[in-house]
């Protein structure tokens, strides 16, 4: 088995960072993407000029026949996965009076579900190769804290964490560690109009993180050095919590 990782939602920022930062260090990646096919060969230039092994995948996390077929296609084709980062997720935020049934279920549905679909087929290929592994989860601070205007993504997001530790108890003694990042307001698409004032209230830092400042952490717990540290929920959020 190669030191391959999945990492979903790797076209664009959070996941673009870690998938870049994964490549510098050696890591051959697994590239998802949804719908934005020039965006995820843009980023797949990139790893291959830096000498790793790409291989894109397109599906929709939410999509449970979709992305087993496509799993299970590129492991038979390049083995199993060393790594998975469970990254790609949507919000669609509003008071929890005016929420339609709609905006509940497809948050849910792509974050919490998308957990199942992408991490289930990947773990068996992983322990057959007896040689360890990591999985790591996206959630957020408004996963532990909750937020107002983002009950369903708030739900979801403890919903990950939860299932996340749990797994991590499963898996520790076939020596795959399980843990989760929960950013805070970082700069990618889904805060680009986030106030700048609003933020020096909410943040004791002042500032937004960048998505290196959470590739750096995913580098790392996938590293030989981060081999006993499983179950864990790590915050990267300047203070906020």
């Amino acid at each position: 088995m190669t030191n391959r990782v999945l990492i979903t939602g790797s076209s664009r920022g959070i996941g673009k960072a870690i998938a870049i930062k994964l490549a510098e260090n050696g890591f051959d990646i697994a590239l998802h993407f949804h719908s934005n096919h020039s965006a995820a060969a843009e980023v797949q230039q990139t790893l291959s000029a830096l000498g790793v092994n790409v291989s894109l995948l397109q599906f929709d996390i939410g999509d449970r026949p979709a992305v087993k077929q496509a799993i299970e296609a590129d492991i038979a084709e390049h083995g199993a996965y060393y790594g998975v980062i469970l990254n790609a997720g949507i919000n669609h935020d509003t008071a929890f009076p005016a929420m339609t049934e709609n905006e509940w279920d497809s948050v849910i549905h792509t974050n919490l579900d998308g957990f199942y679909n992408v991490i289930h087929p990947t773990i068996m290929p992983m322990v057959q190769a007896r040689k360890g592994g990591r999985i790591i989860t996206l959630a957020s601070v408004s996963g532990i804290a909750g937020n107002r205007g983002q009950v369903n993504y708030s739900a979801s997001k403890a919903g990950i964490i939860g299932a996340t530790k749990a797994l991590s108890l499963e898996l520790a003694k076939r020596k795959i560690t399980v843990n989760c990042i929960a950013p805070g307001l970082i700069e990618t698409d889904m805060v680009s109009d986030f106030p700048t004032d609003l933020v020096n209230q909410m943040v004791p830092m002042k500032r937004m993180g960048k998505p290196n400042e959470i590739a750096g952490l995913a580098n790392f717990l996938l590293s030989d050095d981060a081999a006993y540290i499983t179950r864990q929920v790590i915050s990267v959020n300047g203070g906020m919590i």
